[in-house]
Order: structure tokens, then sequence, then C-alpha cells
């Protein structure tokens, strides 16, 4: 595939190669079907529905994919599409795709996201609530209840804020994972303990966020990190490899004061 393919046309013809599985454990297979006709102006999910559309009519079992806003926001779609997760296009979310991007007659092979942490639920959907439970290790500040406190409160440095904000792009898609040759889920911790890191009101549990978040990531099954940069690379929201040092950086510091204490 040509992430800068040029359509001359507005329809194109493909060939899918899908991958199908009935659940966890069962054998998966890839199964081919032939696509005429498809708008170059709609999204590679909008090709998917198409596809069900027609398997539906066909009495067959429609393809099975996670998807909800489809607007690159809530992190629910993903697929590897030729070999990439999410896709070619840098920083594009598999909702945000368009067949524009593909050839006419080209051949597309569509896959789940494959790690120990997220296993397959059916045919292209997987289970990633292991993402929600390092989350809920520590992917928080705590907080008295009432009214909440007035925006300008807290002064923030302006690069602190900037550098928050771009940590808590992350969407917890999961495409790090599976674009990591070990299934490292450290780009994706790395954003959210990097995130409240650098504000005030994460301070007080920083170090106790960072241990309990990597100790429920390795828990979990995730793989540790090489230094490939894959995760950085498939992550739509380019979040930037320089939160797993900070991950890392913080974790250190939080084990060593620990020993000591």
């Amino acid at each position: 595939m040509s992430a800068n393919a040029n359509n001359d046309h507005e329809t194109i013809d493909l060939t899918l190669k899908v991958w199908r599985q009935r659940s966890q454990g069962a054998p998966g297979q890839f199964e081919t079907h032939e696509m005429k006709g498809v708008s170059v102006h709609s999204s590679f999910l909008e090709m998917l529905d198409v596809l069900n559309s027609t398997l539906v009519a066909d009495g067959k079992e429609p393809v099975v994919f996670d998807h909800d806003c489809r607007e690159g926001i809530c992190g629910s779609c993903g697929v590897v599409v030729n070999g990439k997760a999410h896709g070619a296009e840098s920083e594009t979310a598999t909702c945000q795709l368009h067949m524009r991007k593909f050839r006419n007659g080209e051949t597309i092979f569509i896959e789940p996201w494959r790690a120990e942490g997220f296993p397959i639920v059916r045919d292209l959907m997987v289970d990633r609530s292991a993402f929600d439970r390092v989350m809920a290790a520590g992917g928080y500040v705590s907080a008295n209840t009432g009214s909440p406190p007035d925006a300008n409160a807290t002064p923030i440095p302006g690069e602190d804020a900037e550098d928050a904000m771009d940590a808590a792009a992350c969407i917890g898609c999961g495409a790090c994972v599976a674009a990591c040759p070990n299934s490292a889920a450290m780009l994706f911790v790395g954003a959210k303990v990097a995130h409240l890191a650098r504000l005030p009101q994460g301070q007080p549990e920083r170090e106790r966020r960072v241990v309990a978040m990597v100790q429920a990531m390795d828990a979990e099954g995730f793989g540790n990190c090489t230094n490939h940069y894959e995760c950085s690379m498939a992550c739509p929201k380019g979040i930037d490899v320089d939160v797993i040092a900070q991950l890392n950086r913080d974790y250190i510091k939080a084990t060593l004061t620990r020993s000591e204490s």
C-alpha cells in the first residue's frame, strides 16, 4: 500500500483479506472478499460497514470490529492494515483513514491487535480492558469532593502545561502495543504517568502512582520497551517516546526512595 496513493476515479475495486476468529483460543483464518465500487471518499470503517451489509444480505455473519465516535477521539477503533497498526498514514486512527489512500485493485490484509494483553474477542475485536485496570491502579489524582477549584487557582508554567496536554492526548487505543515487537504498553503508561507528573496536582501521589501502574502493566502480560520506537510511529496522536523516559526516571526514583525508607 502507498500512503500517498492517488486515485483518478471516484470508486476503486479491492480484495480484502479479513481475519476471522470466533473466539479466543479458536482457530482463525483470513477470509477473502472482493469489494467492487468502493467510494474513495469513504473511511476505512465505512468500507467495512459496506462489507458487513453485503454479508448480512447474503445470510452470512458480519465481521466484528470495534468502533464508537469515528472521529479519532475515543480510541475504540483499531486494526492492523497491511501490517501497520491503524494503517500506514501517520497520526491517523483507523476511523480517520480514507479509501483514497489505497490503489485500485489493491489487496488489503486486515488483522486485529495481536498481544497477550489484548485477547481476541471475535474477528477484529480485542479485549482492551487491561488498559482500564492499569488506569485504575493509579492513573488519577485524589481530591476532596465539593466545589471545583478555580481554573487559575494553581499557577502552572506554560511549558509544563503544554507538555502535560501533549501526554494527555493519548486516547488509549492500544496501537502502541500492537506495533511493538514486545507488545509493550510503556508509551500508554508513560503518557498517563507523564501527564500527571508534569502538573502540581499530580505530585502528592506521584511515586505511588508510577509504581502501581507499572506493576499493573506487568501483571497484564505486556512486554518491556527495547527502544524500537514503533509505538510512537503507530500512535494516532503522535505521543513522543519522551514519556517513556519520564516513566523510567519516575519509576527508578520511586523504587529507590521506597527501598531507603
